[in-house]
Formats: C-alpha cells, sequence, structure tokens
C-alpha cells in the first residue's frame, strides 16, 4: 500500500492484512524510529487489530540507518513471514524504502566520517562550493541533485573521491532485486485539495495531542538534537518552540505548509513506480477497501 501522507494507507493495510491473514511491515522512514510515535502517526497498537507490525521501532533515535539497512531488515521479515505461511503487507510512504526492497541498490563504499565531516565544515563556510565542486567531478550527478540538497552532494562527492568514479556510473551498475515474491502495488490517490485539508486538521491534532510533550521527553531521555528524526517535519517545528523560536501556532502553521509539500513530493515519486494500480479516495473509506481486497484477491485465491 503506497500513496502520499495522510490518504489512509495504514487503515487500508490494516483492513487487507485482517481480511486476507497478513501481517503489516513498515516503509516508513521515521517510523522505523523507537520513540518517535505522534509525530510519525503510528498507529496506536489498540488499533492495530490484533495484526502484527513489523520494522516499526526498530532503530535507536542516534543510530545510522540507511536504505540499504531497511531493505536487509525488510527482506528477513519477509523470509520469515513466508517460512510461516503468512502474507506481508507492506504500507508506508517513503519510495526508496520499497525501491531498495524490491530493486536492490548499488553498492557504493562504505560512508567515511572523517570525508564527511571536511565535506560539512566546507559547506558550512561556503554553502554552494560543493554543487560547484561536484558540477566538476561528476556533472551528470550535480545536473540531477539541487543546489541546497547537502546530503545528496556530499554522498556523491564521497562516491567519486572514495572510489574514483562517479555516482551515476555505480548507479548504472546490477542490482539485486527481490525474488520469491508477487508484489502487489496498491495506491492511494485521494483529490488533492481534501488531502491538504485533512493533511492541516491531521497537524492540528498532532499538537493537541502532546507533540511538544513527546518531543521534550526524548530530549530528556537523552536523544541529541542531531537525531536524524528530528530533522523530519513537525519535530523540527516542536524543536524550535521549545528553544522560543517559534510559537506553537507558527509551527503549526510551518508543518501544515511542509506536510503539504511533502505529500505532492510523494505523489511524483509513486508516479514513477512501475505497475501500480492506482484508487481514487482514501484508504479509510469502505467501498475503496472493497476495491483493494478486491484487487487482491483477483491475484490469489484466498
Amino acid at each position: 500500500m503506497l500513496g502520499p501522507t495522510g490518504s489512509g494507507k495504514s487503515e487500508l493495510a490494516i483492513h487487507i492484512a485482517h481480511r486476507i491473514g497478513g501481517e503489516i511491515v513498515n516503509f516508513d522512514s521515521l517510523q522505523v524510529y523507537r520513540g518517535f510515535d505522534i509525530g510519525t502517526a503510528k498507529v496506536p497498537e489498540p488499533e492495530r487489530r490484533g495484526v502484527p507490525h513489523h520494522l516499526l521501532d526498530v532503530v535507536e533515535p542516534g543510530q545510522l540507518f540507511t536504505a540499504g539497512d531497511y531493505a536487509r531488515l525488510a527482506r528477513a521479515s519477509l523470509r520469515e513471514l513466508a517460512a510461516r505461511r503468512r502474507i506481508p503487507v507492506m504500507v508506508g510512504g517513503t519510495g526508496l524504502y520499497l525501491r531498495a526492497l524490491l530493486q536492490g541498490l548499488s553498492q557504493g563504499p562504505s560512508r567515511d566520517p572523517a570525508l564527511r565531516e571536511r565535506l560539512e565544515r566546507r559547506a558550512e563556510k561556503r554553502p554552494l562550493s560543493l554543487h560547484r565542486i561536484l558540477s566538476r567531478l561528476d556533472p551528470i550527478a550535480a545536473a540531477r541533485i539541487h543546489i541546497n540538497d547537502k546530503k545528496k552532494i556530499i554522498r556523491a562527492l564521497e562516491v567519486r573521491l572514495l572510489q574514483g568514479r562517479s555516482i551515476s556510473e555505480l548507479f548504472s551498475e546490477g542490482r539485486d532485486p527481490l525474488t520469491g515474491f508477487h508484489p502487489i502495488k496498491i495506491g492511494l490517490n485521494p483529490p488533492r485539495e481534501a488531502l491538504n485539508q485533512r493533511l492541516d486538521a491531521r497537524t492540528v491534532r498532532i499538537f493537541a495531542a502532546g507533540l511538544l510533550d513527546e518531543v521534550r521527553a526524548l530530549r530528556a531521555s537523552g536523544v541529541g538534537r542531531d537525531a536524524k528524526p528530528f530533522e523530519s517535519i513537525g519535530y523540527k517545528q516542536a524543536l524550535l518552540v521549545l528553544d522560543g523560536l517559534l510559537t506553537v501556532e507558527q509551527a503549526v502553521q510551518s508543518t501544515q505548509l511542509e506536510t503539504r509539500q511533502y505529500a505532492k513530493r510523494q505523489v511524483t515519486w509513486f508516479r514513477k513506480e512501475d505497475g501500480v494500480q492506482w484508487l481514487e479516495g482514501y484508504g479509510d473509506a469502505c467501498a475503496l477497501q472493497a476495491q483493494a481486497l478486491a484487487l487482491v484477491e483477483a491475484e490469489f485465491a484466498f
């Protein structure tokens, strides 16, 4: 089950899993982190209808976790479910994680902390210089990477400097696709304006449900400000509120705007995914759930 945030993917996945004897496997890059619950909209245990969930809360907040790490864990989960003759129901909104699982990733060099630190320092002193360097060393990658996307720029430079070849060459090499499974891709495509309204309302609920308290507790437990999930939408705004740099109202408005923009980017990404059967509407609608179940049952005899 794939689609933009707020489209009801989790509700649909739970409905399908409950009907076919399946178990949920998460592919959301934030829900893998322990302790980050409210801002990531994790489905509370009582609402899971007894359906087991996998790859939730498997990573410590300060732990480095890549798409490659996700693919390894997810494939292990799929094999374990298959051994128990249970059907994996994948659900999430991180397209790169799904792609890493299904298609595999090209093998690049491991991260080099010392090199990354040097590049980070240069970026702080001369913000646009890394992209100019990448333009000389790997013009194809530079043309594809936005000038402000520091993380991708640093990774492209890291590959080029450590391996002596471009990240574009690396991506052109063969990958290790998932075998032994028959994916059925169902995508949710609710009306854009209605989705935006739903996302705005959800943001208000998230802050009202205690997002600030969750962030206070995480910080008090020792989670550093540089933890990866604190960079995500909602959490970074909550940190600014606690720092006194934003009011709650400003944080809500900023989160609403960025969430709408993120949903749009998700749709753009998933539209490029092959073999998706798109359904118009929300995953918590009974009629759409019936459509989705019919698609699944058409592939298998339950």
